[in-house]
């Protein structure tokens, strides 16, 4: 589908139901449902969503991740993210642990019941994304990371890229498990 090379501002165009994009926004919410749909069943076993789905991704990337950290990676408020956490840690799906050199820290870890959880969403995902691409063909990959890093604000995608690159394992830290 062509795209017109300049575009007037989205609040000066005459119908924005008519704009050429339309399809592609609506391909979004399709695709995006298709995503989440398979680990949605999953998670509803356990009485958790997406929330939980995202803690669980993101600490199983990277062993030790900091609730700070976590915070900046969701943009959520601690307030949500505790809620959550209360419930992935009375569940026995992750364990936290204070930091040695800062106690004040907390790291985040999977428990073995977590890491089995969050390894079945990732092998639902990563089955969809292989359909996808290979329906879109062998040379799509790289442009479908470009539009997605093209979809997020330029002021973020440096911090994004840092985060989506090979996470770092961080060895777990001996001590008192947090509650």
């Amino acid at each position: 589908m062509p795209v017109p090379a300049k575009r007037a501002p989205a609040g000066e165009r005459a119908d924005p139901n008519q704009d050429p994009l339309v399809p592609l926004i609506e391909l979004l919410f399709f695709a995006y449902r298709e995503f989440t749909g398979e680990p949605d069943t999953v998670l509803a076993q356990f009485g958790f969503g997406r929330a939980h789905h995202r803690v669980l991704h993101f600490v199983h990337r990277r062993p030790g991740l900091r609730v700070a950290d976590l915070l900046d990676i969701l943009k959520i408020t601690k307030q949500s993210l505790a809620r959550v956490l209360k419930q992935l840690v009375d569940r026995g799906f992750i364990v936290q642990r204070a930091g040695a050199s800062d106690r004040r820290e907390r790291r985040l870890f999977l428990t073995p019941a977590g890491t089995q959880l969050a390894q079945k969403l990732l092998g639902l995902q990563i089955a969809r994304i292989e359909d996808a691409l290979a329906h879109a063909g062998p040379e799509a990959a790289p442009a479908v990371r470009a539009f997605l890093l093209g979809m997020i604000g330029s002021q973020e995608r440096a911090a994004v890229e840092a985060v989506i690159a090979a996470p770092r394992a961080l060895k777990a830290t001996p001590g008192k498990v947090q509650r």
